[in-house]
């Protein structure tokens, strides 16, 4: 018995050799330090759209460019969809270097938006885990997939919803290569032009120009981004292409010792996907002209977060979405969405979070035909 003892206890020393475990989610792996981390979210939803439930999607989280519109109420009740897809797991490692420097890397993963699965609920509501981010940082250096340089992450309110302000802000990830040195960062990111009538047409020649510069203050923080991209759109009979140039300004601004405001607009012509999820395209084929022309589009979004105690907050917040419409190249193209919302979320612990929030949201098409959706959401989430 002692001398089976021993060879298990040998056996298991060899196996961790190399390998020492520093808590509960992490772990040092000869000179990386592997960190696992994390949340669990389930999700509850009633959501009640005036003119049907439109895209699937939009049942998991706020899509805006997904809301039916119709010149009368269909008179549909209402839909109730419950899921975890918000789940996620973020693996990231740290791996000194002789120079005295180290590397970063990131791999994470969630299940929103995987393909194919929304008919799935009928015994197993089995979901498909998706890549979110997966990059290397090396010194000033960042190579690889995740939030893109024109978005800022820091002005996103608390929200149940997977954006909140979906309307009024940036939103995006993607390869990149990326040189970030104090509050400058510059990059070049993957390119994908979108087109009215034609979807993403993948025929960009050159990537996507990115830069911003951070402000951090005691007060808060500002941020200032401008992009410049190609937009391509090409086919044996078609060779079309136009520039795009847009303009983001966010900030969070602390209000006394707890509460804060938290602000985004963006503007230009082209920006397309990047703006309110894809909910305008970037550009329009015009068929008399033979040439391709960037659509402008606006948005913004403020939101309010109070602290009622070191458990309980809450978030109001609005956001909007507006599109310059030329009826004549475009047909009857949705002109503008918006959408508000209010909620409250309270933490018994600080790994736990529970809520309740309401949202309503509107979208209208250039002739004034439109349609709405008012929704409840109840979370519970458990990060590690």
């Amino acid at each position: 018995m002692k001398h089976t003892l021993k060879k298990v206890t040998g056996a298991v020393t060899l196996a961790l050799t190399g390998f020492a475990m520093a808590s509960a989610n992490a772990a040092t792996i000869g000179s990386t330090d592997v960190k696992f981390t994390g949340y669990v979210k389930a999700d509850a939803i009633y959501s009640d759209y005036s003119n049907g439930e439109g895209h699937p999607l939009n049942r998991d989280f706020y899509v805006p460019s997904t809301i039916a519109v119709g010149a009368t109420d269909d008179g549909m009740s209402g839909r109730f969809d419950g899921h975890v897809r918000q789940s996620r797991f973020r693996f990231a490692t740290e791996t000194p270097t002789d120079d005295g420097d180290s590397i970063t890397g990131v791999l994470e993963f969630d299940f929103m938006v995987t393909k194919g699965d929304y008919d799935n609920e009928r015994i197993s509501n089995s979901y498909l885990p998706r890549m979110r981010h997966a990059f290397l940082k090396y010194k000033n250096w960042l190579v690889g997939q995740t939030w893109t340089t024109f978005m800022d992450v820091n002005a996103l309110p608390e929200s149940l919803d997977f954006i909140g302000t979906t309307d009024g802000v940036i939103f995006g990830r993607q390869m990149m290569v990326r040189y970030t040195q104090g509050g400058l960062e510059v990059a070049l990111e993957n390119p994908e032009t979108t087109v009215v009538g034609v979807g993403a047409t993948d025929d960009n020649t050159v990537p996507d120009i990115i830069a911003a510069y951070t402000m951090k203050q005691d007060w808060g923080h500002v941020k200032v981004a401008g992009m410049f991209r190609q937009l391509a759109y090409e086919t044996e009979s078609i060779d079309a292409s136009d520039s795009a140039v847009g303009i983001s300004i966010t900030s969070k601004i602390k209000v006394g010792a707890t509460d804060d405001v938290r602000l985004s607009f963006y503007t230009g012509s082209g920006i397309g996907r990047y703006a309110a999820l894809n909910a305008a395209q970037g550009a329009v084929y015009n068929a008399a002209t033979g040439e391709l022309e960037a659509i402008d589009s606006t948005g913004y979004a403020i939101a309010y977060r109070h602290v009622w105690s070191d458990k309980a907050r809450s978030s109001v917040m609005f956001s909007a979405f507006d599109v310059d419409v030329d009826t004549a190249t475009m047909g009857d193209y949705t002109s503008k969405t918006y959408s508000a919302r209010i909620n409250y979320l309270y933490s018994p612990t600080k790994a736990i979070t529970v809520g309740g929030e309401y949202a309503y949201a509107k979208r209208e098409l250039e002739s004034g035909i439109d349609g709405d959706m008012s929704r409840v959401q109840f979370s519970a989430k458990y990060a590690f």
